[in-house]
């Protein structure tokens, strides 16, 4: 790193389950800062507070904890190596982005990230997040004897570039049934289905992005599920005030007891 300090924190847990936050991260380098826009420096897009509310979770489960430090803008640790689009026929954003959320350029012109810039990124940030997220699934299951991975997520209930109309509020993704087994994505399911406060659904329009799709393996002991929330259901979701915006406490309260029995789910589906 350029000051010497981890692009990660991991808290190891005593359960099969790792719980990863790859866009929680919102800490820009220094020596990318003139290249972008000046509205880029607060990276808006983040997910904002996602650290807070699986944090005690976490800890109340037994369960592992991977939180980035550095923006999505920097790198998506959730995009593929290669840079493959994930979700076709629609607007997505790259490995590097080059786009804020609402389609608006995110670096100064001409000083978009080249190739060997992009190269340098993934070796710097990405590469080394998901070493750890492999390291992580291996001791769990060599502990456990399979593992169990949770790839939290949160966005704004509305962006028409990336989608039409609002969102659900509760998006489970299982990358169409393949990244777990049928008994732990029905358990999921069940539990949103169960309850009444959010609208949810399975597989819709986040069905799982590089991390849930490369580490969902059942056949070989590793299971993943990702969740997508709008973030209106536990913070302040307001283009009008300026990142990061508030936590709402109460609704933070409302859902997170609903997270944990997804998670518990998920770990008593096994």
């Amino acid at each position: 790193m350029p000051d010497g300090a981890a692009p990660f924190t991991l808290r190891a847990g005593r359960v099969p389950l790792l719980i990863s936050l790859p866009h929680v991260g919102s800490e820009i380098p220094w020596e990318l800062r003139e290249r972008l826009q000046d509205r880029a420096l607060a990276s808006e897009d983040s997910d904002w507070h996602l650290e807070a509310v699986y944090a005690p979770i976490a800890e109340a489960l037994g369960a592992s904890l991977l939180v980035p430090r550095f923006s999505r803008y920097v790198i998506d640790l959730n995009r593929p190596p290669d840079d493959i689009v994930m979700y076709a026929g629609a607007n997505n954003t790259e490995l590097c982005p080059t786009r804020f959320f609402d389609g608006t350029p995110l670096y100064r012109a001409g000083r978009e990230p080249d190739a060997v810039e992009r190269a340098r990124r993934l070796k710097l940030y990405w590469q080394p997040y998901h070493a750890a997220i492999e390291r992580e699934l291996a001791r769990l299951r060599a502990l456990h004897g399979h593992a169990l991975l949770w790839d939290g997520h949160s966005i704004e209930s509305e962006l028409p570039w990336l989608f039409e109309g609002r969102l659900p509020e509760l998006n489970l993704g299982s990358n169409a049934a393949q990244s777990c087994s049928p008994a732990a994505r029905a358990a999921v399911a069940a539990v949103l289905a169960a309850q009444r406060s959010y609208s949810q659904v399975v597989d819709g329009r986040f069905k799982g992005g590089y991390i849930t799709r490369h580490y969902g393996r059942p056949a070989e002991g590793w299971q993943a599920l990702q969740m997508e929330m709008v973030q209106a259901i536990y913070m302040l979701e307001d283009r009008q005030h300026p990142p990061p915006r508030p936590l709402q406490p109460a609704k933070l309260a409302q859902l997170q007891p609903l997270l944990q029995a997804c998670l518990q789910a998920f770990l008593d589906a096994e």
